[in-house]
This record gives structure tokens, sequence and C-alpha cells, in this order.
């Protein structure tokens, strides 16, 4: 039984690790990818695939494939491990176990191993019971989760076992009709699908009742956006409200209140409450500082100061320091996550954490004072004082001027930009001459995966920043290693430190999956840097709303995470007012008349889709990347005509003839369009499901995260999803420009606006009223900066730019001239770039062009603007088309926001699925 993917498979993938001991419950010998025949796997295999088998599997130790994530509980099982006596793997009762498959063990070739937390194994499961579970898991149609429910003995030790299936409900049949005939329990799925029938029955006969009685009362289910009920919605701008002669204020009575931070009420719960945070001891500001801390900022550095020395348990505490509780008699500790029990033996601790302040708090200055703390007589014992910062590239000069700025001149702290030219061959002993090490996450994936070499080299090297222990390392917006399989984020993982710090705003973007790299990188111990475990004990129980994951997710982040907010009242920033509105536009007649139409095409695309979904001749997605290219239109549009071009049909007619293009280039320049769409259309990686990292698309127009499809290369040299060949990395093809931007120009005439345009442009008219006010102007698409910005030349602004294209000294001259310059007031921004690390408080208004389909990349671009050192209010405007696919991302933003501010106590079916059954939801959604 090949497990369905609904429409859009997750492929096999690398296990990135290195670690030769792979394959588990969830993925031993899963079936090939793509929709295909077992004809076509024995073919694979007997083509040389078998030497790659354990190559291409993905290592429990790195993924979970998100479609396991949405698996439902279908019955209970107990057995028992058997042969304990020869295997040194030890256990107590109640400990979470792991289950894989061992298909090549000589002696059974069903056989299912069961290991502890450390990877020892214990046992086996019983041959009988193995042969009916080896089947299953192999097909990955059931997810097999182990805790020991007794005593380990001389020969055996009884386990439960838990079963979960798909929740697709006519694959769920088929699978309960299958284990039914093997033996195997369903009782929780069974009782399950009758208390929804009995409910099901129920509503039937209320909705009958109402409407025999009053006939039907229907009441709206949209999204209520704003303060509650007091959305502020007084209208919409129709053609001719564009003039020059309407007020700021006429603006804000036309346009709806918003406050998207606060969409269902609920409160972020990140383990400690506001009374707690705000009884948090001090510490004494470093004397090596300029800047006085503010005292939230001092009890933010007490709190590092005690993680990154954390200390054990005392026997018989009632306390749990990250999650370890130490027995009466001082001999055992135990996680209380997995009931890991470690006897006459210490626990490793981690040194550091993450800290989430809030985005605009201060949390660099919070990390310069920590450096700023080291001293001779420090209680920490360090070879080294070097402490190495990880930032994305445009933030590394941000970290050397705030360093220079806070620390007095007779305590400058040595610093070393070690990134492009400035980077030279140094060994350990080189990089002690530093105080503070300042690099990339491309420079270090570069250094820990060197180009030619099939597995990174052991650790410590020669040479390099894998030479030696940093006294911490420092990861600047360190949600960028969210996903587990990335190069950054193996990279980071290897690196040897004593301490390990992530700072981000936002520790959770999609999912609760998310946060699973985090703690893995810091260091935690007792089974949950294991993501089985992870899923097992926090992400599963959690989705089935289960009270005692939610406490003791909140207890992890009590001892992880520091996380204050910027409304808190303690915090007290003083932070002048920040407002939000929905800004809506009507169509003019002859736009809405183009979005009509495209929207028709797509209504249709979609049917198709969905009608060739399980298609295995190819054209299904084909169509597919059509549907994708119409939303990226419908989307274009609603902000001018002019960005919607022609761009990927000829690639496409070209690959319905020929299975790989020539890389000639006219072809390179149409891949590169279709690439764009699937950047531009939010796609996943089709081998680790996640957003695309790195994107790069095929000769076969497949597009891939790069860390992803050139671990396949170096092993198959083939594409993953169609198998063509020869697949080299020479062969892929990388974005036009930096980040995915495009770099097209359209045909742009001044005398042709669009609605939204004239929207944009009569708030600027309105605000030049109001004197000393600059606006950053975000969109996603440098195409409509270009529009934006002839018709800003038109009118006689005077504007700065940052987008994807530019070098780094052109965006800091746009920084500058913003900041200095009281001419220039509009700064053009690529929403790409400049949701991540940039000061804009120059600016003291906002406009959201166009909606993003991630809103923390909205979020972090506001608080760009309205963060520490802001003096003015500020005002956020969403310009929204009326009647259009805006609307609907819009609430589908809302989903995701919920999900970030109840990511700590998650309940089942309040949160978007991962992987394509959500995506296809979400295309239904929007062209509703």
């Amino acid at each position: 039984m090949a497990p369905r993917t609904h429409g859009k498979r997750k492929i096999d993938a690398i296990d990135l690790t290195g670690d030769d001991d792979v394959g588990s419950a969830s993925w031993a010998h899963r079936a090939p990818p793509g929709d295909v025949t077992q004809s076509q796997r024995n073919s694979w295999m007997e083509q040389g695939d078998e030497a790659d088998a354990e190559d291409i599997v993905i290592s429990s130790q790195d993924g979970e494939d998100s479609v396991y994530q949405s698996y439902q509980l279908y019955g209970n099982l107990d057995t028992k491990i058997v042969g304990v006596q020869y295997y040194t793997g030890h256990a107590t009762p109640g400990e979470h176990v792991i289950v894989r498959r061992e298909p090549n063990n000589p002696y059974d070739s069903n056989a299912l191993r069961v290991e502890n937390v450390q990877r020892a194994q214990i046992g086996h499961i019983p041959r009988t019971m193995a042969s009916k579970l080896a089947k299953y898991m192999d097909s990955g149609a059931l997810l097999v989760e182990g805790s020991l429910s007794g005593h380990v003995g001389s020969y055996d030790c009884p386990i439960a076992l838990k079963l979960f299936g798909t929740s697709e409900p006519v694959e769920r049949a088929n699978l309960r009709s299958q284990m039914k005939a093997d033996s195997l329990p369903s009782a929780v799925i069974d009782q399950k699908e009758k208390e929804a029938k009995k409910r099901k029955a129920e509503e039937l006969k209320k909705i009958a009742a109402a409407k025999k009685g009053k006939g039907g009362k229907t009441g709206g289910g949209g999204q209520q956006w704003g303060h509650s009920s007091q959305t502020d919605y007084a209208g919409t701008l129709s053609q001719g409200d564009g003039n020059s002669s309407q007020s700021f204020e006429d603006l804000i009575d036309g346009s709806e209140r918003f406050n998207p931070r606060e969409v269902g009420s609920v409160v972020e719960k990140f383990g400690a409450g506001e009374d707690a945070l705000a009884a948090m001891p001090m510490a004494e500001c470093p004397k090596k500082l300029t800047t006085q801390l503010l005292p939230y900022q001092r009890q933010a550095l007490a709190w590092l100061l005690e993680k990154e020395n954390p200390q054990l348990p005392s026997a018989g505490s009632d306390d749990a320091v990250q999650l370890w509780k130490c027995s009466r008699n001082g001999q055992i500790y135990t996680n209380v996550a997995t009931s890991f029990s470690l006897k006459n033996q210490k626990p490793t601790l981690a040194s550091g954490g993450i800290l989430s302040d809030d985005m605009g708090m201060g949390k660099t200055i919070e990390m310069i004072s920590l450096i700023a703390s080291d001293n001779a007589d420090s209680t920490v014992s360090s070879k080294s004082k070097t402490t190495l910062i990880i930032a994305p590239v445009g933030v590394m000069s941000n970290w050397s001027g705030q360093i220079a700025h806070h620390i007095k001149p007779d305590h400058a702290l040595r610093v070393l930009v070690y990134h492009g030219h400035n980077k030279k061959p140094m060994k350990a002993e080189d990089f002690g001459e530093y105080d503070v090490v300042i690099t990339s996450y491309g420079t270090l994936a570069t250094e820990y995966f060197p180009r030619g070499k099939k597995d990174p080299p052991s650790v410590p090297r020669q040479q390099g920043l894998f030479s030696t222990e940093w006294r911490r390392v420092i990861l600047d917006e360190g949600h960028i290693i969210r996903n587990p399989q990335t190069k950054s984020a193996l990279a980071a993982l290897n690196l040897m430190a004593q301490s390990r710090w992530v700072l981000t705003g936002t520790p959770i973007i999609n999912n609760l999956k998310d946060l699973f790299s985090l703690v893995r990188f810091i260091g935690l111990t007792g089974g949950l840097e294991r993501l089985e475990i992870f899923n097992s004990v926090l992400i599963r129980p959690l989705n089935q709303g289960d009270i005692n994951a939610s406490l003791l997710l909140q207890a992890l982040m009590a001892t992880i995470c520091l996380r204050r907010k910027k409304e808190m009242k303690f915090v007290d920033l003083k932070l002048p007012e920040l407002s939000e509105y929905v800004h809506r536009i009507d169509f003019l007649d002859h736009e809405k008349e183009k979005y009509e139409a495209l929207q028709a095409e797509a209504k249709g695309l979609l049917h198709t889709v969905q009608r060739n979904q399980t298609n295995s001749n190819g054209k299904g997605q084909d169509t597919y990347r059509h549907l994708l290219e119409m939303l990226l239109r419908l989307r274009q549009v609603c902000n001018h005509w002019k960005l919607c071009g022609e761009r990927v049909n000829s690639v496409l007619s070209v690959l319905e003839s020929q299975k790989v293009v020539d890389l000639t280039p006219e072809n390179r320049k149409a891949l590169q369009d279709m690439l764009q769409v699937s950047i531009e259309s939010r796609e996943d990686c089709p081998i680790c499901l996640e957003n695309l990292h790195n994107p790069v698309i095929t000769a076969c127009a497949h597009v891939f995260g790069a860390d992803c499809i050139e671990r396949v290369i170096e092993t198959q040299h083939r594409c993953p999803m169609c198998r063509a060949e020869p697949l080299e990395l020479e062969s892929l093809v990388r974005p036009a420009v930096d980040l995915g931007e495009t770099s097209d120009q359209p045909d742009i005439d001044t005398d042709t606006s669009s609605s939204k345009v004239e929207a944009l442009l009569s708030i600027l008219k309105a605000s030049s009223k109001k004197p000393g006010t600059k606006t950053v102007i975000f969109s996603q698409w440098t195409s409509f900066l270009n529009i934006i910005q002839a018709q800003l030349d038109a009118n006689g602004y005077k504007y700065a730019r940052i987008d994807g294209t530019m070098r780094a000294n052109e965006r800091d001259a746009s920084l500058t001239a913003l900041e200095t310059n009281p001419e220039c007031t509009v700064m053009l921004a690529s929403l790409a770039v400049c949701s991540v690390g940039l000061n804009l408080v120059a600016a003291n208004q906002v406009i959201l062009a166009d909606s993003w389909w991630a809103p923390a990349i909205e979020d972090q671009a506001v608080d760009r603007v309205h963060r520490l050192g802001q003096k003015k209010p500020t005002t956020v405007w969403r310009l929204v088309m009326n009647d259009s696919i805006e609307d609907q991302v819009l609430n589908i933003q809302a989903e995701k926001r919920k999900l970030m501010m109840t990511a700590f106590q998650e309940k089942t079916g309040k949160r978007m699925k991962e992987g394509s059954t959500a995506r296809m939801g979400d295309i239904e959604r929007l062209l509703r």
C-alpha cells in the first residue's frame, strides 16, 4: 500500500547527517517518488537504485514527512520487546522509545528493532507481530510509536504501541479494512467515526428544525478584523476618490481599522505570564557599555547569564531544569518529557537558549551586553573568548556598527567580518585574536559542505569556522534554520560552541516543527532533540488537544525561551501609537473585466487539476503549474495589469514534446520565469515540503530547494520527480537575481495608472500635508516598484529604494538618504529584503501594496519602522482590492497568525496542515 500524498507527493530525500544508521518506523524503504507502479519501482531497482537506497532515506534525526503530522490514531497495541538480554540499551516504564524497520536484518526481513532515545537498541518486536506491521510501515500506511508499559525483564519487556494512519476518508476506509483482516487494532478510529456520524446526524436535525421553524437562519462566518465590534469601516475608494484635496482624516474614515496581532483575541503563552516576567531579577549594566540598558533589558541580561551557567536540580527537588528532575537519593535523573532516565550519571545541560523578544525591543544590544559581561573571572571556563555571530548578509554591518556604538572606546571589541573579500584562510588561533567574528549563513553552509565532497569532513578541522570551539554562537534571525534539513541548519548544528543562542522574534512561522530545529541546535538533551520523539511527545498530542502536552510545551518554553512583547506594561517602551488600516479599493471597469477573465480561467484550471491529481502521465503537474501562474496573475492584476506578462507558456510547450529542454539562453530565461512563478506563489520544496530555500529549477522544469537537490544529485544524478537524467549541478538554473526578485521591466506609461497606484498616491498626497511624514512602500514585486517609481517621478517625489537587485553599498546609501535627507520622503522597498534586520525608524508610515502569504514577513516589515527609536505615531495601510483574491489572502493570513499566537497550546484542527492537501485547500478558497 503506497502512501497517498494528495496530489503532490513528498519525495524521498537524502540523509543529511552522515549517520549510517538510517530508516525508522516512518521511513524505511518507502515507495519511490511520484505516482508509480510496482513494475516501475522494480525497474528502477534493477537499474542500480538499490545501491542508493540508504542514501535516499530520510534520517529520523532530520525530518518527518509533513503528511504524517496529520495522521490520526487508529488503535493501541500491547505487545513486548524480546531479546533484551542481547542488547545494552536501557529504559524505564513509561519511557518513549523508537520502533525502527530493519529490513536488512539477516535473520528476519520483517524485523522491527526498538531503541531508546540515545539510539541504543533494547531489543526486537516478536517475529509474528513484526510480520504484520512491517508491510504497513514500509509503505508508510502506518506510523508506529512506542512506550514501555513495564520493567525490562531478563528476556523481554512489555511495550505499548500506537498505530497512526491517514486522515483521508477513502484511504482511511481501505486501511481499516486491511488492518481488520490482519487482526490489527483500529478501535480508536472506529469510535471517532461513530461519534462523527452521530454529530452529523444531530446537526442535520438542528438544520431541519431551524428551516421548519424560522426558514433557516444563516449567519456570516467570515473573519472579523480589527478590534472586536469596534471596526471603523466607512466605505471604499472608488474611481475619482484619489484627488489631492482628500485629507488624511478622510482616508482613515474610508478605511477599515486592522489589528492583525489580536486576531482571535488569543494571548500568547510562552511559559511565563506577564507578572512573572515583570518580577524577573535584573543584572547590573556592564561597565563596558556606553548605553544604559532599560530595566527589561537588564532582566534579559540576567536571564542570559543564568542560561549560560545552568545547574542541575538538587536531589528530591520538585523543580525541573531543562525538563530533568533528580530522585530523592540523587542517583537517578529523569526527563519529564520522555521519561528517559540516567542512573549514576548526570545529564548534559544545554548552555544557551532562545531570545524571542518582540521585534524592535533590542535583542541586539541585549546580546552585546552579554558579550561585554565576559571577563577574566567569569564563572564559565572556556578556552575561547570569541563569540561567533551568524546573520543574514544584509544585517552583518548592523552588528559591527551596533557593537562599535554601544561599547566604550577604551573597551572596544576586536571584530572580524568573515565574509566575501574579508575572508581568508584562518585557524583556531587566528580566530582567537578577535572578540567577535561575524559571518553569514551562506558562508557557514559553504564551509561545512565543501564543493566536490559527497559528505562533509569531520569536525574539528584544520582551518575555518569548524576549527575552533567558540565561546558562544549567536544565530541572528535564527528562524532561518527552522527547516532541519537545510545546509545552514546542519552546519550550525555541527559548530563547536560552549553556549548556543537563537535570536528570533518569530520562533514559529508555519508550525510547531519550526521549533524543533531550534531546540536541537541549542543542545537540549533527553529525547526532544530527535524529531520522532518531538512529534510523539509534543506535536501530535497537541494537535489532538492533549492538555498534558500543552503543559509540557509551556514548561519547555519557560526553560529555554524568553519572550516579551512590546505591549506588556512592564516593558514600557513608550513607543508611539501604531494604527493599522485595511484600505479597500474598487476596480475600474476595464480592470474588473481583466480580473474576472483571469478568475474564470483559473477556476477552470482548478477543476482540471482536481480531476488529474492521480494522473501519472505528468499533465496534471503541468496544469498545476499553469494554475499557480494564474493565481500569481490574479494577484498581480490587483496591483497593475502591466505586471501580467506571458512568461511560461513557451517552455511548457517544449516540455510537452520532450522531457528535458536544452539550456539555450532562451530556454534558460523561460525556466527562470517558471522558477519565478514558484517563488512568488510560495511553493514548497518537494523534497522537504518546507518553503523553497535557495530555489533552483532543473532542465526538466522541477523546482527544488538547492540544499536538497544538490544532495540528491551527488548520489543519484537524476531528477527525483521524473527520473530524468543526467542531472548535474551545472544544469541547475537559479533565479535571475537575488532572492528571486524579477528583473522584468514592464512597459511603463505614466499616463496609464491603476486603481491601486492611484490609491497609493492619494495616501502620499494626504500624508504629505503632515510635516515630517516619511513613508516606506513595501511590495513583493520589484516590477511593481518600477511602476510606482515612474509615478513618483511624474509627481515630483524624492525617494530612495532597496531591493534584491541592488548591491550592499547601494542599499546603505538608500538608508542614509531616508534618514538624513529631509526631501527624501519615500522609500520603495522589496518586502523580501526589508522584512529582516533593517532599522527604518526614519519613516513613520508604511504602505503594504500587496499581501504576502506568510503574515510573519509582513509583521517583520512593519516592525522595521515601529520599533525602539521610533519617535512618531506610526500608520500602516494595507491596500486591498474589493471582491478579489486579496480578500481571501487576508483570511488565510489570519489563520497563520492565529497559529503563531496559539503555537504553544495548539488545538486539533485549528491550524493549517502543511503539505499539498492544505495547499489545494487554500487554492480552492482563493478562487471562491
